[in-house]
């Protein structure tokens, strides 16, 4: 089966080779998708020879995905993997997330932070926002999992094709869980560790994602 591993990257300059030259041997195709950087994030991408898409606006991190899942399955992706371009996640963690949609007992894995596996989250989000993004997620829309909000992922073709990722920003998270749970495919989680950089410190992310939940939720 074909592994395509789709980055999104904006003004990553300085983790994207280092991200590129640690996923390339672990899957048949990464696909870079640059989100109109004002760095050299697409010209560094594009030198490794890698396949390196650039959007001509900056549209967020839910466009850049949905573009990389269209690049992947035009070019016969079996498995598309989501991974990110700051250096969070780790590579070879990506085995383990494929692994259940290669053993045919899942058609979309999510990973989580929750399930074992040493992540340093911020005590904020541990233990006010995540915790209110879980009972968000089980009251308004029937989602039980450990991690309500994550961007490390695998989804079959099949999947790929019938979730379209409408919401351009952050909350495209919360969006896939939802559309995966509405189809009724077979989910599963497994543990993944989370190497959070300052980035992942702020906590406004965090609020504009309940706050586009609840949204969604009243608006639907």
């Amino acid at each position: 089966m074909k592994i395509f591993c789709v980055i999104p990257a904006y003004n990553e300059a300085k983790n994207i080779v280092a991200i590129i030259d640690r996923g390339k041997p672990l899957v048949d195709s990464l696909v870079i998708v640059d989100d109109h950087s004002s760095d050299d994030t697409f010209v560094l991408a594009k030198n490794t020879g890698t396949p390196t898409l650039h959007h001509i606006i900056n549209r967020g991190q839910g466009a850049a995905l949905q573009t990389g899942n269209d690049y992947a399955l035009l070019h016969g992706a079996d498995i598309i993997v989501h991974f990110d371009a700051d250096g969070q996640f780790l590579a070879e963690e990506i085995k383990d997330v494929v692994k259940p949609i290669l053993d045919n007992q899942a058609d979309i894995v999510f990973g989580s932070r929750f399930l074992g596996k040493k992540s340093n989250l911020p005590r904020f989000k541990k233990n006010i926002i995540m915790p209110l993004a879980k009972l968000i997620n089980r009251i308004f829309f029937g989602i039980n999992l450990t991690d309500p909000q994550n961007g490390f992922r695998a989804m079959s073709a099949k999947v790929a094709r019938e979730i379209r990722i409408e919401n351009d920003q952050m909350a495209h998270c919360n969006e896939i869980l939802i559309k995966a749970f509405k189809n009724k495919y077979r989910i599963q989680e497994v543990p993944i560790t989370v190497i959070y950089h300052e980035f992942g410190q702020k906590f406004s992310g965090g609020f504009r994602i309940i706050k586009d939940l609840i949204y969604k939720k009243i608006t639907r």
